[in-house]
């Protein structure tokens, strides 16, 4: 059997708002959010204003897309680097006190090679407590990044991160075991 693409359903998938509230998000996200405007209260406000969850002390920098505010958690003190993308069809969460650095993906969603018609298939992404995903690293459909693991420059984690974990490569591996020192210089 071959692909059949025109017979492609997204079956049980659900935007979560109404096409003209989507409508209006890509607008304020393409004036706003993705602007090189600078300063990230803007950005958190508009993200809250169409169903994001933000806590507090939150840095948005320039270039951010997010396909469904509805859909995103932020904890406190979390950091979201510029040009990141969060490809969210189904839910992301990121904890407090997370770091996603410049132009990382964090993608929900992929296809079923094996269906002809390449079906949907959507699963979330967690991202806990202390986390850092780093520049252009790739976070896939249905990973959970532990806490405090470290997703190095350019890796892409499609299975779970453990715990304290520094994980490098595609796909990702582990390399050593994460310390933070007791001070801060």
């Amino acid at each position: 059997m071959k692909p059949q693409l025109n017979l492609y359903k997204a079956k049980g998938f659900s935007r979560g708002r109404p096409l003209w509230i989507e409508a209006l998000w890509l607008l304020m996200q393409a004036i706003f959010v993705s602007s090189r405007i600078p300063g990230s209260a803007l950005r958190r406000f508009l993200l809250k204003l169409f169903g994001a969850d933000i806590g507090r002390g939150v840095i948005i920098k320039p270039g951010l897309r997010v396909k469904f505010p509805w859909k995103l958690t932020i904890g406190d003190y979390s950091w979201i680097g510029e040009d990141v993308w969060i490809d969210n069809l189904a839910h992301v969460e990121i904890g407090s006190h997370c770091c996603i650095s410049q132009a990382a993906y964090l993608c929900t969603g992929s296809h079923d090679w094996s269906k002809p018609a390449f079906d949907l298939l959507i699963k979330p992404i967690k991202i806990n407590n202390g986390a850092w995903i780093a520049a252009k690293a790739v976070v896939g459909p249905g990973v959970i990044v532990g806490e405090g693991a470290v997703l190095s420059l350019g890796s892409i984690a499609s299975k779970n991160l453990d715990p304290w974990g520094i994980y490098q490569g595609n796909p990702a591996k582990y390399i050593r075991k994460r310390v933070i020192s007791a001070t801060s210089t």
